[in-house]
């Protein structure tokens, strides 16, 4: 029987704002758990309002591992005022600019999982530049340009450990059904094309690989 998020984990994340439906999150949840054996910490690129970090931290809870979110929390391309996705209540009336900071703090709260997050506040090459440890699961679901998550991948796909697994959000194949561009795609097609990851089963747009192989490229 698949592993189940903690019933006020589950309500937490469909109290958070954010895209990920349930399915996917499931999905994440069930690779969370499965690479939390591993015993190194799960860390997740993008983590907007907290709707998929407290899945995250639920395993990482029962794992006895950390749950690591990285996000400058000003918001992505695509969420920002104009955009389709912008959400008038992220903004920081002081400042006039998004701050998803304090409503991710509080989903945390309401999940009861905050001993189990370890949040890096900042963009996510200047962080995967100076970090040096394996992780478990590297869950990529920060800004859709290429820039953004090619830079993702390269800077923390390598941090994978044998046996980890690299999970993208948003992976569209058809132009037709994408809605904030095909960078995710082509991020997963370039992991897949470095013969160091195995293809799980995916659901809906997430991909879930394995990290079977040396070959990870980074930056340069």
């Amino acid at each position: 029987m698949p592993a189940t998020p903690d019933p006020k984990t589950l309500a937490a994340f469909e109290g958070a704002k954010g895209f990920m439906p349930l399915d996917e999150g499931l999905a994440l949840y069930a690779a969370a758990v499965e690479a939390g054996k591993l015993g190194l910490p799960l860390l997740e690129v993008g983590t907007y309002c907290g709707r998929s970090t407290v899945l995250l931290a639920d395993a990482a809870r029962a794992a006895g591992v950390s749950a690591l979110t990285v996000d400058h929390h000003r918001g992505s391309e695509e969420q920002q005022p104009g955009w389709d996705y912008h959400d008038p209540e992220t903004v920081d009336p002081e400042v006039g600019l998004m701050d998803t900071l304090p409503l991710f703090r509080r989903t945390l709260f309401r999940a009861g999982l905050e001993d189990h997050v370890i949040a890096l506040v900042g963009r996510s090459p200047q962080i995967a530049a100076i970090w040096n440890s394996p992780l478990a699961l590297v869950f990529i679901d920060g800004g859709h340009t290429d820039e953004h998550a090619t830079a993702d991948y390269e800077g923390w796909a390598p941090h994978i450990a044998e046996d980890g697994l690299l999970v993208i959000h948003d992976v569209f194949p058809h132009p037709e059904d994408e809605f904030t561009g095909q960078a995710p795609y082509r991020v997963y097609l370039r992991a897949l094309a470095s013969g160091a990851f195995t293809e799980i089963p995916a659901t809906g747009s997430l991909r879930v690989l394995r990290r079977t192989e040396a070959g990870v490229r980074g930056r340069g």
